[in-house]
């Protein structure tokens, strides 16, 4: 995530603060000393970073925090309060017309993702607000984009418009708008054309099609990697259209994210929303708060369950938990798991969603684990019907003959097969509780905590290990 530098070491700052069982001017100093550090680290702009500063010092005095039960975590929630200002305040939701057609222009430079997006936005407008979208390609300087909308168009099952390359973009935007008219639409989506930088030309055609349609929301897209260009390119956007939002892509990747902290300040124009993956459902409305979560470590526990309700089977899900209830859990149900996990995105993203587990991420070797993962499904298929129902009846020959069929070892085999017997257990024990009435919320929490405090001593002990190995 682009934030993740930067929120390890917010990370290792902020659990010091919590630490201290008394807050002085002095320590609190050394800890806005270390948010400085991380900041200007993460590429945020030197102006936001010193602000951002002196508003957690004066926060802080004003609230009396060094006086404090507990300062640490008064600090932290100011802290926490902060980001959130810099992110902006409001969710990134689009403001849809309660009557006649809502209008949503993307503009952009070249290789921002701006045509992806059109399509990943009017996804989210289908599927979760109900709208009847229409996508006009008005790019008609880059022949493949309009193609690729079409594709894109075709995956989310929602009708494309264009004249074509030899028209001019101008032409294709008001026959769009006069079909969408006679044909019932009430969301269009105008994918605009980019350019490699910035230029006059570009601009002019964007006035020309805003001054026409009038649109209701004036997207920017920009890309998450470029730093505090980012800021740069949405102030030279601003200055020429109305812009009410941004579109962050490749949110994924390997960047310090300052620009993405800093742009709101600086040029006024929210995040509406974030691109964190290619796939055409990888795109979500950007919250604030829950990105200052994560940000903290301390997960996005909303997010995670709003991903898991959109992809995941519910129906296949109840059953399952119903099978392992009575005790017939098979080789079978842990494929079926598997698959449901891999729907939600990588390992590493999901514990970051868990409210507690950001430290065990990077423990988790991500590309490693998703190898592991088809190793283990690879395994799972290799078996007969009879094989998954009673793994226990596998012997040495079956499983020299599963390995060859999966590409791994006996040694993989047989490790799977034990951690599906001590799954087992565990589901069987749950089960029996279930049974005998003594699955109560009671006993459930105390479960909870016993797995709670085993993890948080696994993650010492690896935390300890690996400071020696420095």
């Amino acid at each position: 995530m682009a934030f993740d530098s930067l929120s390890d070491r917010l990370n290792k700052t902020v659990r010091n603060v919590v630490g201290k069982g008394k807050l002085t001017d002095a320590n609190m100093e050394d800890m806005l000393k270390e948010i400085r550090l991380a900041l200007l680290e993460a590429d945020v702009n030197y102006r936001i970073v010193k602000k951002f500063l002196e508003d957690i010092r004066e926060k802080a005095r004003g609230e009396d925090v060094l006086n404090s039960v507990e300062p640490g975590q008064m600090l932290v929630k100011i802290v926490h309060d902060q980001i959130i200002d810099l992110l902006g305040n409001d969710d990134g939701e689009l403001h849809f017309k309660e009557s006649g057609i809502t209008v949503i222009m993307l503009v952009g430079l070249q290789g921002t993702g701006k045509t992806t997006s059109v399509a990943k936005i009017a996804r989210i407008c289908k599927q979760k607000q109900n709208r009847n979208p229409l996508l006009i390609a008005a790019d008609v300087i880059r022949p493949a984009a309009i193609d690729q909308l079409r594709t894109l168009g075709e995956a989310i099952d929602t009708e494309v418009f264009s004249l074509g390359t030899q028209r001019p973009a101008i032409d294709t935007v008001r026959q769009g708008m006069d079909y969408a008219k006679k044909n019932g639409f009430d969301t269009v989506f105008i994918d605009t054309a980019g350019r490699l930088h910035i230029d006059e030309e570009l601009m002019d055609e964007l006035r020309r099609i805003n001054a026409l349609v009038h649109p209701d929301e004036i997207l920017l897209t920009v890309d998450a990697m470029t730093g505090q260009d980012i800021v740069n390119v949405a102030q030279a956007f601003n200055e020429a259209l109305p812009l009410t939002g941004l579109v962050v892509t490749k949110f994924d990747g390997d960047s310090r994210g300052g620009g993405v902290l800093s742009v709101k300040k600086i040029t006024g124009v929210p995040i509406k929303f974030v691109g964190e993956g290619e796939k055409i459902d990888e795109m979500d409305i950007f919250h604030p708060d829950r990105m200052a979560d994560r940000i903290l470590g301390m997960g996005d526990i909303v997010t995670l369950v709003e991903r898991a309700q959109e992809k995941l089977d519910t129906e296949e899900n109840e059953k399952m938990a119903q099978r392992m209830l009575n005790g017939q859990f098979t080789m079978a149900d842990l494929l079926k798991q598997f698959e449901q996990i891999e729907k939600l995105g990588p390992l590493g993203g999901i514990i970051k969603m868990m409210p507690g587990m950001n430290q065990f991420a990077d423990m988790l070797d991500e590309p490693e684990a998703g190898k592991t993962m088809k190793h283990m499904k690879a395994i799972i298929q290799s078996m007969t019907p009879y094989e998954r129902a009673n793994p226990a009846k596998i012997r040495n020959t079956m499983k020299k003959r599963i390995a060859k069929g999966s590409g791994t070892t006996v040694n993989d085999v047989t490790k799977l097969i034990n951690m599906f017997n001590k799954t087992k257990k565990m589901m069987d024990q749950i089960g029996a509780m279930n049974r005998n009435g003594a699955f109560t919320e009671e006993n459930v929490q105390r479960m909870l905590e016993a797995t709670q405090q085993r993890a948080n001593a696994m993650g010492n002990q690896f935390n300890n290990a690996r400071q020696k190995r420095r």
